[in-house]
């Protein structure tokens, strides 16, 4: 079967755990009852908190904690896969957590699992008060993950990763039908350049893109832009929820692809290892 149904789920977390994996099962279920095969969880859908010491006691050992047993449940429930991050996982340092994306089959068996590359270190442009600092408590990964799944080869991603584009290229030269990208960008960034970058990664790496956003307010005072959507290889948004918490649904198609591929092989024609002069 080429084709298969994908749902992004769009949400405004914030610090209490139990409230937001109630609105994330909420959703799932939602997702599920539309046809979807696999769900993405928007990036941190379990906790948002600018209380570092909440972040850290949230910490779960790989294998086991409440996060981890909620999206295992809720795959075996459903019968879907989900995609979910930044769950907070323990690492060599116990001042700090491993971003992880993690990604589950129908059964509840994780499958694959993304640790964060690129930290959102920055102060945002336009703003006296937006300054992140995630390495302070973060701890980033090294290693490109892509799995090979029943609906193609699935690359796992986050939002700050892109700006990262030679990120995506390097999966397309392991093989990439689909990137799913839990995202939590600013309300300032997000305006400027979430579509651009997501669109641009979809028609570069000729593949799909599932980016699911935290949109709204929270209780911490930020804004996250939201606009979560699923674009497919040629760079045509198939659908998007700007605004709100709720669920978009649509069909991945690995004809398409192949289509869109043969026809316009720019991955044929890529030349890697260039060097700065």
């Amino acid at each position: 079967m080429a084709k298969h149904c994908f749902a992004a789920i769009q949400m405004a977390s914030g610090p209490m755990l139990a409230a937001n994996l109630e609105t994330a099962a909420r959703l799932i279920a939602e997702a599920a009852r539309g046809g979807a095969e696999l769900v993405v969880l928007p990036e941190s859908f379990a906790l948002i908190s600018d209380d570092s010491a909440a972040m850290l006691a949230a910490r779960e050992k790989p294998g086991a904690g409440p996060i981890q047993e909620f999206l295992r449940r809720q795959a075996r429930q459903h019968r879907v896969w989900i995609c979910a991050g930044a769950v907070p996982l323990d690492c060599d340092r116990e001042d700090k957590i491993r971003p992880a994306y993690l990604l589950y089959d129908k059964n509840g068996r994780q499958v694959a699992r993304y640790d964060r590359i690129h930290l959102f270190d920055v102060t945002v442009i336009g703003t006296t008060t937006e300054q992140y600092q995630e390495s302070r408590i973060m701890d980033a990964g090294g290693d490109i993950v892509v799995s090979t799944t029943p609906f193609g080869r699935i690359g796992l991603a986050a939002s700050y990763d892109l700006r990262f584009p030679e990120l995506f290229r390097a999966m397309v030269v392991t093989g990439v039908d689909v990137i799913l990208l839990p995202a939590a960008f600013t309300s300032v960034t997000g305006k400027a350049h979430w579509e651009p970058l997501v669109r641009a990664r979809a028609v570069e790496n000729l593949c799909y893109v599932v980016a699911a956003a935290q949109g709204g307010y929270h209780s911490t005072g930020r804004a996250t832009h939201g606009d979560s959507m699923i674009v497919d290889p040629w760079g045509t948004i198939l659908q998007r929820l700007t605004k709100g918490t709720g669920v978009i649904l649509s069909e991945i198609d690995s004809e398409r692809i192949e289509r869109i591929r043969a026809s316009f092989p720019t991955i044929d024609h890529m030349r890697m290892g260039f060097h700065a002069l």
